[in-house]
């Protein structure tokens, strides 16, 4: 009897596939934790009539013929009145799958061995056994860019990749051909490839599991549509990759077989109808637009009826703060907000950034992670420290988060300018030349923006360049602030505050209105000081905190006839509240009070002391402060010229006199009174009455004009009413 005959009778639910059988496996865990939805096995007959058996989902050939009551020598044809298995076969044979021949391999993916042989594959000897050489060509056919290796038909690994040669897309000298077509598959592996292209498919192979890389996308420019072949749990998370890369996502389509795991699964089971049944599933598959509408869409309303009463809050903020103390935080009420409104600005287009400055041990880092709590970990990426080059090298999304860094210390010049170039630019792109094994060629990343940075730091100025594009904020360094700290950690209860419905509107958020209309803007130019260059700079940052709490705030606010949010006074004056006194001591329109303060001591000591100088201890005792935290005070004092310090021997008591003296201060913001009597008494921030919530996300105020039956807007417009805004304010009335 025939090794295969042999098998077959022992075999279940056998059934003819193209040259070869579809088995039942007989293992009771077969494909158990794989991810295989369709588990089976292929016999095929090979050459010298021994029989290859091959498990979809890896089981061991020999556990498989042991459960069929059959020895690893019935699979060989019997020789001079004995079975096979004798000297005649390799170790590799007796073992648990067959030689990774270049036959081998076409009887396992049932495919001409000419046909492999065209696509440049050929056998060659790794470490003393059989394999397949794959090269990947560019998209000339004719330089190899990397060559990856079939070791094993179905063991692990099955496939190596030659040391020093980085994975690359599979397939891209067919590139042009799938450009003709107007579209191409994408899967994992050079299985499923070899398969595409021998029914002349477009197909890219991606090398290895959730394999991926982000700048592959400019590899696929010019093709009208993408499918993807989701298989498994590794194809799910390699969907997400995919769907993450915005140079492909709204030309990317998922494709599911029905019934088999992959296209080598199919083409064995039904090649006369492979074609058909695959343009059936493309004709089926469900666009990136529409799947991530759906998901958007449905999360939205989960979101809102999660933080309905939250979004409705007159005040957000200060419900903000209010959650903040009960988990322990004293102090710091300014600080934590405005640091809410910067990472809740990652929506626009114009981030927010911050620097938190104070002494060791002032409580930087905690406040910082206690907001960061209130928010999702999509919102932002927090590290301690960074290599020069990982903004350009991580393949974590920059787009609309923030990176938060614990530490301003842990980066260097080189980590400066990218993060200057990243806040400025609003992407960042890398050319380098890469080593390979064809030689040196030339590489280029992007990654795309907008991003936020927030950082925390001891000093009292960060590098020049860069502290113009944050807004600096200081904890408190008080002994009354201690005391309070002192107080909150002698508590022996702490309340575990639940966040999920501030999670709830950020995610709300996302799917919400971000663009905003600011009918004031024009006359807050006008009214702002000018007295400082860097104040360009930051009227744009003025303006996005001002957006910011108008779309945090979008559900008890009008919209305007492009269905922007539009702002209020009261979006102002909160933003002001913030922000006023930074932006004043950030230009040197006015000296903070810390430094006041600490330049009257030092006047205070040197009169009363009757001596000629300060030192810091003596400038912490009149504070009533630590000496590093004076220390700290007299440095920002020092460097704004308001004292001097006569000692220029380092580890000696500093010498402090007083130096210039100190401007009356400016007012930089006008008042939200002022700008109200400006244009000429417009109720912006008057009572709205009855307004519908946005339910439906995406979308959460109908466009008005629509036809009888559709829904149509709560707010009505009429004419302008003030022309020197340039028609931007509208008075509104409700319709039913």
């Amino acid at each position: 009897m025939r090794p295969v005959d042999k098998v077959l009778k022992q075999a279940s639910n056998a059934r003819k596939v193209g040259s070869g059988w579809l088995v039942s496996c007989p293992l009771p865990n077969h494909g158990q934790g794989l991810g295989d939805r369709n588990p089976s096995l292929s016999v095929t007959e090979g050459g010298d009539d021994h029989a290859l058996v091959n498990c979809q989902a890896g089981c061991e050939t020999e556990a498989i013929v042991a459960a069929w009551g059959l020895k690893m020598s019935d699979l060989f044809e019997s020789r001079n009145g004995h079975g096979g298995g004798g000297a005649h076969l390799s170790p590799k044979t007796e073992s648990t799958s067959q030689p990774c021949t270049l036959e081998n391999y076409a009887e396992y993916v049932q495919l001409p061995v000419e046909f492999l042989k065209s696509l440049g594959l050929r056998e060659y000897r790794h470490l003393g056994e059989p394999a397949v050489i794959m090269p990947y060509l560019d998209e000339s056919g004719e330089e190899v860019l990397l060559t990856r290796s079939r070791v094993s038909l179905t063991g692990k690994p099955k496939v190596r990749t030659r040391k020093g040669d980085k994975h690359r897309l599979y397939g891209l000298w067919k590139t042009d051909e799938a450009r003709e077509a107007g579209y191409a598959c994408l899967g994992e592996g050079e299985s499923d490839s070899h398969t595409a292209w021998y029914y002349k498919e477009p197909f890219f192979g991606i090398p290895g599991a959730n394999g991926w890389k982000q700048e592959w996308a400019t590899d696929l420019s010019g093709i009208e549509k993408l499918y993807f072949i989701v298989e498994d749990e590794a194809g799910e998370a390699c969907w997400k990759k995919l769907a993450a890369t915005p140079e492909i996502r709204e030309r990317l389509y998922r494709v599911e077989l029905d019934g088999v795991k992959d296209l080598s699964e199919l083409h064995k089971t039904d090649p006369e109808h492979f074609q058909e049944k695959l343009e059936k599933v493309r004709r089926g598959a469900r666009a990136w637009l529409d799947i991530a509408e759906t998901e958007e869409e449905e999360r939205g309303r989960e979101a809102w009826a999660a933080c309905e009463e939250l979004a409705e809050s007159p005040d957000i903020l200060a419900e903000f703060v209010a959650d903040l103390e009960r988990c322990r935080l004293v102090g710091e009420r300014k600080n934590a907000m405005l640091l809410y409104l910067a990472m809740t600005s990652r929506l626009l287009d114009k981030i927010v950034s911050i620097a938190v400055k104070g002494p060791s041990s002032g409580g930087k880092s905690y406040l910082v992670k206690l907001v960061m709590s209130f928010f999702s970990d999509s919102a932002y990426w927090f590290f301690s420290s960074m290599s020069e080059r990982t903004l350009f090298y991580t393949e974590e999304p920059l787009a609309h988060r923030h990176i938060i860094l614990s530490e301003a210390a842990g980066i260097g010049d080189f980590q400066e300018y990218v993060i200057r170039t990243l806040l400025s630019e609003g992407f960042l792109e890398y050319e380098f030349v890469e080593k390979t094994s064809e030689g040196l060629r030339p590489c280029r990343i992007r990654k795309d923006g907008p991003t936020g940075f927030i950082t925390t730091t001891t000093r009292d100025r960060l590098n020049t360049e860069n502290e113009t594009r944050y807004l600096s904020i200081t904890v408190m360094d008080t002994r009354e602030q201690t005391r309070r700290i002192f107080r909150a950690l002698a508590e022996d209860h702490t309340e575990e505050l639940d966040r999920r419905r501030w999670h709830a509107l950020q995610v709300w958020l996302e799917g919400a209105a971000h663009r905003v209309s600011i009918p004031y803007a024009s006359t807050l130019a006008e009214r702002m000081s000018d007295i400082a260059v860097r104040l360009r700079r930051d009227f744009s940052v003025v303006l996005s905190l001002i957006k910011t709490h108008a779309v945090l705030h979008q559900a008890s606010r009008e919209r305007d006839a492009e269905g922007r949010v539009v702002a209020t006074l009261a979006d102002y004056a909160r933003v002001r509240e913030l922000v006023s006194g930074l932006i004043s001591e950030g230009v040197e329109a006015t000296v903070p009070k810390t430094v006041r303060e600490t330049v009257e001591a030092v006047r205070n000591t040197i009169d009363g002391w009757g001596k000629d100088y300060a030192t810091n201890k003596a400038v912490a005792e009149e504070l009533e402060i630590d000496k590093a935290a004076a220390s700290r005070r007299v440095r920002t004092a020092v460097g704004r010229g308001y004292l001097k310090n006569l000692e220029d021997r380092k580890g000696h008591p500093a010498q402090l006199v007083l130096a210039e003296d100190m401007p009356e201060d400016q007012e930089i913001l006008p008042t939200p009174e002022d700008l109200e009597s400006v244009m000429s008494g417009c109720a912006v921030d008057r009572d709205l009455g009855e307004i519908q919530h946005p339910l439906p996300p995406r979308n959460p105020f109908p466009a008005p004009n629509l036809g009888e039956g559709e829904l149509i807007t709560p707010l009505k417009l009429r004419q302008p009413i003030n022309r020197k805004t340039n028609g931007a304010l509208y008075e509104c009335e409700g319709i039913a």
